[in-house]
């Protein structure tokens, strides 16, 4: 595969594109992400659906200005999709001659059942495992829905039910109960459907669920993976229906979706009508990316191996020079949690989180060397996008931020203190963290100690010196029960 791979996801309501560059054989990160908002299937709905000229030039402009960035990039291959607005379009011929003509640029319409695939294979790869979840993508002219059980996905289906579809077969509020009957009608194909959880792609849920953080004053700003509770959605959206464009500012939706979020609100209010959803998680990937993980995994079943993470490995390919260290500190750490866990009391499940903090931890070390906790710690909370919950991402960033320094700071644990464990846990693995830093002060060839733990003593026996290391460990700020001797 290209080593820079760049998608074009053409929808209903807006044009996108993604340009990602391969650090590894999975691992990736993104380059660029453009958008144009040209309301491709504007006025379609009223003209048997057939694309407008006005619409179909504002797109063309916009690929046009795509293929430039593109090109900037050198990316080896493009792949450009196009979904519903060009599907349902009687007239969609005119317009991809156009786009190869104008632009040499070749479009692949897909199916329904293909874009629910490739956004719900985008969620089951790049979203913390779920089980037994629906994910949904309201579009401008279709939503798509398909179940994900880990990191399978089955049941993908295509609904023409779409922001402005709707928008423009209903025009107003007068026939809103004409629009709960037709969008009621499209919904029954969910019958029998059993998900406590929704997966929302797309913008009209990512602008509802930015709303929601926003207003709840969550502490990461990260909108990929942000949870919350489906009556928290489903009040949420109670208050959209009955706002005006004033009150719809100060509930956070920006103006550009003032005139489509209320369809989009309406459709998810009804889907949550007739679901029992517990959990709601927010995506911000989508097509685009189910387009690229599916060219990127096509000989691994469009899945990546077990117990792989993509970001982190970006993180170690790029980052991470001094991989021999990392490696060290990934084994020490997952040692001493090994042999102390039950005697501070730290659950088992945070083993992952540790491990992988003490692997990563040296990330910024590349940057800056007298600051390389803050930069390990930044790099950590923005670049750890896939894969983890925001506790996750908030927990190993913070143990790097601390790590050989004092135990996390009060302010610190009030600001995240929605995110982060309880303080005991936290001090705990803090400690371990740094301990594991500090043994390796002299950076060995191999570690050159054995650890033996007893009755809340752990000794570093070694038939060295280690006096670097004896240090470091001196300076830590201690946790209770917990003593180091050599």
């Amino acid at each position: 595969m290209a080593k820079r791979v760049a998608v074009i996801d053409i929808g209903s309501n807006s044009v996108r594109l993604v340009v990602y560059e391969k650090t590894s054989r999975f691992a990736f990160h993104l380059l660029n992400e453009s958008k144009s908002k040209v309301r491709l299937s504007e006025n379609a709905y009223q003209n048997d659906g057939n694309l407008q000229e006005i619409p179909m030039q504002r797109t063309l402009d916009a690929l046009k200005d795509f293929l430039s960035i593109i090109a900037s990039y050198k990316a080896r291959k493009t792949l450009c999709v196009a979904t519903s607005a060009l599907r349902d379009a009687p007239n969609k011929k005119e317009f991809l001659l156009r786009a190869k003509e104008e632009l040499n640029l070749n479009i692949k319409i897909i199916n329904g059942e293909k874009e629910a695939y490739l956004g719900a294979i985008a969620c089951a790869n790049l979203l913390p495992t779920q089980k037994n979840a629906l994910s949904i993508d309201i579009g401008g002219g279709s939503t798509e829905l398909a179940l994900i059980n880990d990191k399978d996905v089955s049941n993908t289906l295509s609904l023409n039910l779409g922001t402005v579809r709707l928008k423009e077969l209903f025009c107003d509020d007068k026939n809103k109960s004409e629009a709960i009957k037709y969008i009621d009608a499209k919904l029954e194909v969910l019958d029998g459907i059993q998900a406590k959880t929704l997966i929302g792609i797309g913008g009209t849920f990512r602008a509802i669920s930015n709303a929601i953080m926003d207003n709840k004053e969550h502490p990461l700003n990260k909108l990929h993976a942000f949870s919350y509770t489906g009556t928290e959605l489903d009040n949420f959206i109670s208050s959209i229906m009955k706002a005006d464009e004033e009150e719809l500012t100060n509930l956070g939706i920006k103006d550009e979706r003032f005139d489509i979020i209320k369809p989009g609100a309406l459709i998810l209010q009804r889907v949550l009508k007739k679901l029992s959803i517990e959990k709601v998680i927010t995506s911000g990937v989508g097509v685009r990316e189910g387009a690229f993980l599916a060219d990127l995994l096509r000989g691994s079943k469009d899945k990546f191996p077990e117990h792989y993470n993509s970001s982190a490995r970006y993180i170690l390919d790029s980052h991470v020079s001094e991989k021999g260290i990392a490696i060290q500190l990934n084994s020490l750490a997952k040692k001493i949690f090994d042999i102390t866990h039950k005697h501070l009391g730290i659950d088992k499940s945070f083993r992952k989180d540790l491990s992988l903090a003490a692997k990563l931890y040296p990330c910024g070390n590349d940057i800056h060397f007298f600051s390389k906790n803050k930069h390990s710690y930044y790099i950590l909370q923005s670049a750890l996008e896939y894969g983890f919950t925001h506790n996750q991402i908030t927990l190993i960033s913070t143990l790097c931020k601390y790590a050989k320094k004092k135990l996390p700071s009060p302010s610190h644990m009030q600001k995240y203190r929605e995110l982060l464990p309880e303080q005991k846990t936290l001090y705990a693995l803090s400690y371990i963290l740094s301990l594991s830093v500090s043994l390796v002060a002299h950076r060995p060839r191999n570690i050159d100690f054995e650890l033996i733990f007893n009755d809340g003593v752990l000794k570093i026996d070694s038939k060295e010196s280690l006096r670097l290391c004896r240090e470091s460990v001196n300076k830590l700020e201690r946790i209770e029960n917990l003593k180091v001797i050599f």
